[in-house]
């Protein structure tokens, strides 16, 4: 399973950002091979508009199969649905937290 994280750094121990559309990062663990990567989403969080469903086509194109974030605006939660990607609301902790509880939910 490929699970994306919203993150305000490019580790494992970085924060949970709170936003979906506007996270600087997403860290994205496949649990299949311990791995992790950075998707850096600078450009959908600096965009004026757009930015939820910009950064929804981004995660999209990496495949995965759940995205954890804070929250999620209505255009985000409709294109990650239309993706066939699950959402799970959390921002409690560290990006590592966050792939725990995705994984439990």
């Amino acid at each position: 399973m490929k699970i994306a994280v919203a993150s305000l750094g490019p580790e494992s121990n970085s924060t949970v950002d709170e936003r979906f559309g506007r996270a600087r990062y997403f860290v994205i663990r496949d649990t299949n091979s311990n791995e992790y990567s950075v998707l850096t989403n600078t450009d959908n969080a600096a965009a004026a508009h757009g930015a939820g469903t910009g950064t929804a086509q981004a995660v999209i194109s990496e495949h995965v199969d759940v995205v954890v974030a804070g929250r999620f605006g209505p255009k985000a939660e409709s294109a990650l649905s239309a993706g066939g990607i699950r959402m799970v609301a959390w921002s409690k902790g560290s990006v590592a937290q966050a792939v725990e509880v995705a994984q439990k939910s």
